[in-house]
C-alpha cells in the first residue's frame, strides 16, 4: 500500500501546471490518494491485468483527481467518480493499443500475489487460508484475462466493484439490456474457465 500511496503525489510537480493550492488543499488530495489508492489500483490491475499498465492507469487517475481538486468536496465518496474515470482512461488505452493482447497473465503473478494479500489480509487467518485466497485470486485473474475486453470490463464493474447495472450502462454509455447480455456471456465463460480449479480444490477437501 505504501508504495502504491505515493504514485500519485508524484505527478504533480511535474504534469501539473502550478495552481498554487494551499497546504489544507494539499492534505485534502494527500487524503484522498491514502484513502483511494489500493481500491483504485485493484479495479485498475482487474482490468488491465498487469501490473504497468495497471501503475499508469492509478497515478493518470489521481492526476485528473488533482487537476479538479478544487472541485471535490473534502467528505463526498469518492468510489464512482474513482471508477468511472479508470475505466475510460483504460477505455482510452485500449482504444490507442487495439492490437494489445495481456498475455502477463499465463506468467507467475507475484504482482497480484502482493496486492492481494494487502487486500485480504486478516491477521487471524491462518497462512493456509490467506495462501488459499491468494491461489484463488490468481485464478479469477488468469480466467479474467481470457475475456474479451469488453466482457470483462463489465464483469469486473458489476461482479467484483458491485456497481448496478444502470450505473454500468452510464458508465460504459451502452444498452442496459448490451450490460446484462455481456454480463451473462463473461460469467458462463469464467465459470467454465474456473470449472477445473474448483474441482482441483474440491478433490484436495476430499482426499
Amino acid at each position: 500500500m505504501d508504495r502504491l500511496a505515493v504514485m500519485a503525489p508524484m505527478a504533480r510537480s511535474s504534469a501539473v501546471r502550478a495552481d498554487h493550492y494551499t497546504r489544507e488543499e494539499l492534505a485534502h488530495y494527500e487524503a484522498i490518494v491514502q484513502r483511494y489508492a489500493r481500491h483504485v489500483y485493484n479495479i485498475a490491475y482487474r482490468m488491465a491485468g498487469n501490473e504497468a499498465d495497471a501503475r499508469d492507469l492509478v497515478q493518470e487517475a489521481f492526476l485528473r483527481v488533482y487537476r479538479a481538486l478544487r472541485r471535490v468536496e473534502p467528505d463526498a465518496p469518492l468510489e464512482r467518480w474513482l471508477y468511472r474515470i479508470v475505466s475510460n482512461l483504460h477505455i482510452d488505452l485500449l482504444r490507442k493499443r487495439p492490437r494489445t493482447r495481456i498475455e502477463s497473465l499465463d506468467a507467475p503473478v507475484e504482482t497480484a500475489r502482493g496486492e492481494v494479500s494487502r487486500e485480504i489480509a486478516d491477521l487471524e487467518s491462518s497462512p493456509e487460508a490467506i495462501l488459499d485466497r491468494e491461489q484463488l485470486d490468481a485464478a479469477i485473474q488468469r480466467a479474467l484475462g481470457t475475456l474479451p475486453q469488453e466482457l470483462r470490463l463489465v464483469v469486473v464493474l458489476s461482479d467484483i466493484e458491485g456497481l448496478a447495472y444502470e450505473e454500468i450502462a452510464t458508465m460504459l454509455r451502452i444498452p442496459l439490456g448490451t450490460v446484462k447480455s455481456r454480463l451473462h456471456r463473461a460469467r458462463q465463460t469464467l465459470q467454465q474457465r474456473l470449472r477445473p480449479y474448483v474441482e482441483a480444490r474440491r478433490r484436495g477437501w476430499e482426499g
